[in-house]
């Protein structure tokens, strides 16, 4: 991977930030993208926020794009564009958090941090067979003292990446490589049959449903959208026109509230297609989406958030996962290509 071996504060932090929450093989097309793009922070700091936004379309939880830009800004115009060097800077920067201070720490600046991701946490509890469940204030306390005593002072960044390597390629979550792990002897998870058991995670998270119901509106060759600027999920992202409904009613029952909303006769609209429901999981919601295409014979005023944009401009503005996938499905309906 491009990130091993990195000693640049700046393409640490943004590796480290892609890959919060996202598969490495997904998110290195991204890294590779986004350092071609924006080689440093002032090329990154100085860009259009859509154009950054638009990089980040697909990769979900979009507020780590937003802070992304924030840091960057802040240390383009506060800091001269150099990176902080001290812990106690970089985790006061925003989007930051105690692993990630740790990586950009130890990686880049050869200070004695321990990283604490994933893979670490499976093997120090598989290692010394921890019950502990890691995502629990007692679990971190124990895993967080246990990786500091462990950590070499002079060779932290070389251990922090032995050691995450190691998680990835041999203590793997599942089929692990314990036939030829060098460490079985001593691993204490091997030796009492509980791999498959550790680690530990108590996190239980409480799914809620929500309906939207997408209206792809037409007027003489144009679409309307608009930007998501509410605490939400997808902030900054752009949409279609929306009405979030409890689910209670019926696909014909919203289309008749919208057309009452806007006081649209027959002949002014016509319907080219209500789709099938379409589903995505996020980490605490689950998001049911149906679309309704209408191509209207007159314009009509919905708010100063939406725009008229045409159909070959689309490609230019950011949308969220959801959106996109489902439009690159229905191109040749929609006859405009979504990037």
């Amino acid at each position: 991977m491009p990130w091993k071996g990195e000693t640049d504060p700046y393409k640490i932090w943004i590796s480290e930030i892609i890959l919060q929450q996202t598969r490495v093989q997904q998110g290195l097309a991204y890294y590779e993208r986004f350092i071609a793009a924006f080689p440093n922070i002032g090329s990154l700091a100085e860009s259009e926020e859509e154009k950054v936004f638009k990089l980040w379309e697909g990769l979900g939880y979009y507020s780590r794009c937003k802070n992304l830009i924030a840091t960057a800004k802040y240390i383009h115009q506060e800091l001269g564009g150099r990176f902080p060097e001290k812990y106690e800077e970089i985790i006061a920067l925003k989007g930051i958090g105690e692993y990630t201070a740790s990586a950009i720490s130890s990686f880049a600046f050869h200070q004695p941090f321990a990283v604490l991701d994933g893979n670490v946490f499976r093997v120090l509890s598989r290692f010394f067979g921890l019950t502990t469940p890691i995502n629990t204030n007692e679990g971190k306390k124990i895993y967080k003292e246990l990786a500091y005593q462990l950590l070499p002072p002079k060779q932290s960044a070389a251990y922090n990446q032995a050691i995450m390597d190691f998680g990835a390629t041999v203590c793997k979550p599942s089929l692990p490589e314990c036939a030829t792990c060098v460490m079985r002897k001593e691993c204490v998870a091997f030796q009492n049959n509980m791999v498959s058991i550790l680690p530990v995670n108590e996190k239980v998270i409480k799914q809620t449903k929500r309906v939207f119901y997408y209206f792809i509106l037409e007027f003489d060759g144009r679409l309307y959208i608009r930007k998501r600027t509410q605490q939400d999920i997808w902030q900054n992202l752009f949409e279609f026109f929306l009405i979030e409904d409890s689910g209670k009613k019926s696909d014909d029952e919203i289309l008749i509230d919208f057309l009452k909303r806007f006081g649209l006769k027959k002949n002014e609209y016509s319907l080219q297609s209500i789709f099938k429901k379409y589903q995505q999981k996020l980490t605490h919601q689950t998001i049911i989406g149906c679309f309704i295409y209408l191509i209207l014979e007159k314009e009509i005023f919905i708010d100063d958030d939406y725009q008229l944009i045409e159909k070959k401009e689309l490609a230019k503005f950011p949308f969220p996962k959801f959106i996109n996938t489902y439009l690159k499905e229905k191109e040749s309906i929609f006859k405009f290509v979504v990037s």
